[in-house]
């Protein structure tokens, strides 16, 4: 790789400039075809959209928001505007209009790129919020062809103002990419806001190189790789594992050809590498499940008889034993019967190194996938570490922990158990928040160490053991500290427990549980077991769903700690709702809105209720919506 490269499109200049030509640089599946781009394509096409932001009076330090599907149009966009010294701001495509408003106000954009008509609707809708926006580029003009107002441009119109300066100043495009430093901010990347309105984390191009590069020394990149990008772009994981990947390893990018056909572009791909967060993970899990119990009585009694298999080659590679002849031979048999299948069914046939993050994943889920065959990895890292911090090593990974520190990285666990994080891909700061910067960033001997805010411990083998965050930590009855996270996640591990918030400590006397079915898979099973009902409410109430339920928290109740066990649940009429604030955009658990709102629920979890009323809003199967008035139970557990 180039030495004097610095910045995100010096190296993706630099593949230009040195793959061969015609080499495919990315693919991108539209109308059911797949269509390939090289790298010779992609330098023209971002060439073009950077000049034509210079045309449009775009300048070094300036913001632009962006927000639309992973496409390759929002590739060329995001490495245009960072060749003229742009920062980029990612906005997820399912946020509100207010949340957008706040995010593009409080970032001082002065360009927004949306995708489509749905989202250049919500930019005209949030006009008069955003004042400095100077025009607003989309690239997908179905249902904008009678909109005329100037303030809405064609990215295809863009990119001719561009060719016109390239035209007249032929050498300016390198002139501007060669202008850019590493300690140039990159992108602006708003925290989930668990706690309070997100803050902007400012990212160079530094701190998303030096985590790449520390992933990359770990698990080496290929320019023959093939990575799907299809997570949420305003979150950090994607523009690392994804776009910094694609420039600094030549790592293929496939983007899907809807948000609805991920799982088959996926399976059509069969990437190398692949990154899902721990929610996707937890579903895939929950959907082999179901599968199985709905397959063919071979192939279910297949399946039955060689995942024990699975699991002993597992163990075995967690304990860092040798398997014996006769278990390599009967994983082998299982591996060709089962195991092999299974893995083509869920497009992981060439899989060398999968990822997971963003919330932890429970042993059980880890242990499932490696008795696949699957080498699932855990990252652990936050936006303020441009995601990396720690990763598991081929032939070292621990089911419990979240790996070892990444090259480069130094950890610490403070006094109070908080884990701090120093390295070169520590953020520049929050933006416009220096009270939070200087609280969160420990100046020391030179080094720069990021308060993560989350607990955990170092184990005698170097590995990180995450337990959950500082202040969601649990007090139990007994006075010990108990992650709820760890207890989430052996709860999500059944394929009817969609999501759960554990509750417990603060003077309570034991643990308590809000649990929300998975609707399609307890549907499913609803539909086999001949249990008619109408809606999530109905269908949440029904006795033999929380008998279905009450069987998965006993088993789980077995592996914890006797004061960590859940003692009493509630099977919640609704889901939690990021538009309702209750979860990020990422789905990460809104604790203190959850307390608040459903503060009602908890007290009748300690008081020895057996019932609660609540008002709850339900959609009908023809799509209509209303609120009915209902009564929730209350299942205590021995």
């Amino acid at each position: 790789m180039e030495a004097s490269a610095q910045t995100l499109p010096q190296f993706f200049l630099h593949q230009a400039q040195t793959q061969p030509p015609g080499k495919v640089a990315l693919r991108q599946k539209e109308f059911g075809i797949w269509r390939e781009f090289s790298w010779g394509d992609s330098y023209d096409q971002m060439r073009d959209f950077a000049m034509g932001l210079i045309a449009l009076g775009v300048q070094r330090g300036d913001k632009m928001c962006t927000v639309g599907d992973n496409d390759r149009y929002y590739l060329w966009a995001y490495l245009g505007l960072q060749a003229v010294g742009a920062a980029q701001v990612g906005l997820f495509t399912d946020a509100t209009p207010a949340e957008m408003a706040y995010v593009i106000d409080h970032s001082d954009a002065t360009f927004v790129l949306a995708k489509d008509q749905e989202q250049c609707d919500k930019m005209l809708e949030i006009r008069e919020r955003i004042p400095r926006v100077r025009r607003v580029i989309y690239w997908d003009d179905r249902g904008l062809w009678n909109y005329d107002d100037p303030w809405l441009i064609p990215f295809a119109d863009v990119q001719a103002l561009g060719r016109d300066l390239v035209a007249r100043e032929p050498g300016r495009f390198e002139t501007e990419i060669a202008l850019g430093q590493a300690g140039d901010v990159a992108m602006f990347c708003y925290t989930s806001g668990t706690t309070g309105l997100p803050k902007a984390v400012m990212l160079s191009h530094g701190n998303i190189l030096s985590t790449i590069d520390l992933y990359n020394k770990v698990d080496p990149r290929r320019d023959t790789d093939n990575h799907v990008s299809f997570l949420p772009l305003g979150w950090i994981a994607e523009p690392i594992l994804g776009f910094a990947a694609h420039v600094f390893a030549g790592v293929i990018l496939n983007f899907p050809e809807e948000p609805e056909t991920v799982r088959q572009n996926i399976r059509e791909i069969a990437p190398e590498l692949l990154f899902y967060n721990a929610r996707l993970w937890d579903s895939l899990v929950g959907m082999v499940q179901v599968r199985m119990n709905d397959a063919t009585a071979i192939n279910r009694a297949l399946y039955r008889r060689f995942l024990p298999i699975g699991y002993r080659m597992a163990d075995a590679k967690f304990s860092g034993q040798q398997p014996g002849p006769g278990l390599r031979a009967a994983y082998a048999l299982g591996d060709r019967l089962v195991f092999g299948p299974l893995r083509d069914q869920l497009g992981l046939s060439r899989i060398r190194a999968a990822y997971t993050a963003g919330s932890s994943l429970s042993p059980d889920a880890m242990r499932f996938f490696h008795a696949l065959g699957i080498n699932l990895k855990q990252i652990y890292g936050s936006t303020e570490v441009a995601g990396g911090a720690t990763v598991h090593r081929d032939n070292d990974i621990k089911f419990a922990s979240v790996g070892q520190p990444a090259p480069g990285v130094e950890l610490r666990i403070a006094p109070d158990g908080e884990i701090q994080i120093a390295g070169p891909m520590v953020m520049q700061g929050y933006y416009k928040d220096p009270a939070n910067t200087a609280k969160d960033i420990l100046e020391e001997d030179g080094r720069r160490w990021f308060r993560s805010g989350d607990a955990g411990y170092i184990d005698d083998d170097g590995h990180l053991i995450y337990l959950d965050r500082v202040k969601d930590m649990l007090t139990l009855a007994n006075g010990e500290r108990f992650s709820p996270q760890f207890i989430e996640g052996r709860l999500k591990f059944s394929p009817y427990v969609r999501d759960v918030m554990a509750v417990g400590g603060e003077n309570r006397a034991f643990v308590t549980a809000l649990i929300i079915i998975d609707f399609e898979n307890v549907g499913q099973w609803a539909e086999k077991q001949r249990i008619p009902y109408t809606t999530f409410v109905d269908l949440s109430q029904r006795p033999p769903v929380y008998e279905l339920v009450r069987r998965t928290v006993e088993e789980v109740n077995e592996s914890l700690p006797a004061a960590a066990r859940v003692r009493r649940f509630v099977l919640m009429h609704k889901e939690f709702d990021a538009d309702e604030a209750e979860m990020t955009r990422t789905r990460k658990l809104k604790r203190n809105v959850l307390f608040d709102r459903y503060s009602a629920i908890i007290d009748a979890l300690y008081s020895g209720a057996t019932t609660i009323q609540v008002r709850a809003p339900v959609r009908y199967q023809d799509g209509s919506e209303g609120f009915i008035e209902t009564e929730i139970r209350v299942m205590g557990l021995e």
